[in-house]
């Protein structure tokens, strides 16, 4: 049973003009909504992680970087910064909004990072062992330090506002989103291009999450490997990817005529302060993010239609996160995780998902958990499993979580 909560007065809600994603399943909005709601996962063994203990990723298929960002940037930026640049071009295209004739000044962008450019990190560092500190490339702090994909879409945009990272491990992009309401709302920005970007399929990283056991182990099935909420979940599987947002007040967006996808009403972030890596067992932090969300959209737990759940795969952060649902929403919202068809992009995992409670809010469809065959029985919640579910979405929630106990919650209403 829920506890009826007291209505609070919203904050002005952020107008959604603009979504760009380039993930494992497709490189655009439409290829990426098409494949998660189709709920199969790319899941694949990679060559470049051969001989480790898990070598199973899920990969931007095709990315062919001197095609996305021009010549140029596919030599000078890492790979996360190419995946982010390529996602906030599809997001402004898509607001209608052109960086030639904007007021740059009024423009601002703000971009969620938990790694940075670690592969940029890993080459060079193989190359300065095996060819001396002479074969290192000048470029190699510009092309690894987390803030770049900031500051490469910043010249790409001729955005000349504020221009900021959020690093809270795979909350990262949601925090950015949180952030951006802020900056809009405060009127620091009349746009704000805001999401995230991670590249953390690299051996060294790979190597890092295999031995803390997040990772899972059922390589010889890798399709079915990242199985949300299911009973015989091990781990999740790491992926890559960018979604990015155009974010405007919703008064400019209207008088501009701009299409309003959807609004972004509320946000709450929190610390579990409990354990490096493990949750709050009994998701007190995510419920109060979940609380505060709520209250600065001016909404009460009985009209939250849909969550999409951050559901990495994982043993305890499932059933952490189920708990807290469960506790402040009943049965009464279906809970999909999109990471099973994604992988975990980590930093970039809270914007990918939030893009993606914007389509379906959007469309009236929420997407299924893909590979969840048995459900826990411990998780006690409404999950769309096996096909999408056709439903009316006023009021959606996307959930982030990150190591050091880091929430991000957002409330994603219809326009």
């Amino acid at each position: 049973m829920t506890t009826p909560t007291a209505r609070t007065a919203p904050s002005p809600p952020i107008a959604v003009t603009g979504v760009g994603l380039v993930t494992s399943v497709g490189i655009g909005a439409d290829d990426t909504w098409q494949g998660v709601c189709a709920g199969r996962s790319p899941a694949a063994r990679n060559p470049l992680l051969a001989g480790l203990p898990v070598d199973i990723s899920c990969t931007v298929p095709g990315f062919c970087a001197r095609e996305h960002v021009g010549r140029r940037s596919s030599l000078a930026h890492d790979r996360f910064s190419q995946l982010c640049i390529t996602a906030a071009r599809e997001a402004v295209a898509d607001a209608g909004l052109d960086p030639r004739t904007w007021d740059g000044v009024r423009v601002g962008v703000v971009v969620g990072c938990g790694l940075g450019g670690v592969a940029t990190w890993e080459t060079q560092h193989r190359r300065m062992l095996e060819k001396g500190p002479e074969a290192v490339s000048a470029l190699l702090i510009p092309m690894l330090v987390p803030n770049m994909a900031a500051g490469h879409l910043a010249m790409d945009l001729r955005a000349r506002g504020p221009n900021l990272v959020t690093a809270t491990a795979c909350a990262s992009g949601a925090t950015a989103i949180g952030t951006a309401l802020h900056l809009l709302r405060d009127g620091s920005c009349d746009v704000v291009v805001a999401g995230g970007a991670e590249a953390g399929v690299s051996p060294l990283m790979v190597t890092g999450f295999a031995q803390m056991g997040a990772l899972s182990r059922r390589l010889d099935e890798p399709a079915a490997a990242s199985r949300p909420f299911d009973a015989d979940r091990d781990g999740f599987v790491i992926g890559e990817g960018s979604g990015m947002l155009v974010l405007e007040r919703e008064a400019d967006a209207r008088a501009r005529r701009a299409r309003v996808r959807a609004k972004v009403a509320g946000y709450g972030a929190s610390a579990d302060a409990y354990h490096m890596t493990a949750p709050d067992p009994e998701g007190a932090g995510v419920l109060q993010a979940l609380r505060t969300a709520l209250a600065g959209a001016g909404v009460v737990p009985e009209e939250v239609d849909h969550v999409n759940a951050h559901g990495t795969s994982t043993p305890l952060n499932d059933a952490a996160e189920g708990r807290a649902l469960r506790k402040l929403l009943g049965e009464g919202a279906a809970v999909t995780s999109t990471k099973g068809v994604t992988g975990h992009t980590l930093g970039a995992a809270g914007a990918i998902e939030a893009a993606l409670t914007v389509l379906t809010v959007e469309n009236g469809t929420i997407p299924p958990t893909a590979n969840l065959e048995r459900q826990d029985p411990e998780i006690e919640l409404d999950i769309v499993a096996g096909s999408p579910r056709e439903r009316k979405v006023e009021v959606a929630v996307s959930n982030s979580f990150g190591f050091g106990g880091q929430n991000a919650v957002l409330v994603i209403t219809a326009a």
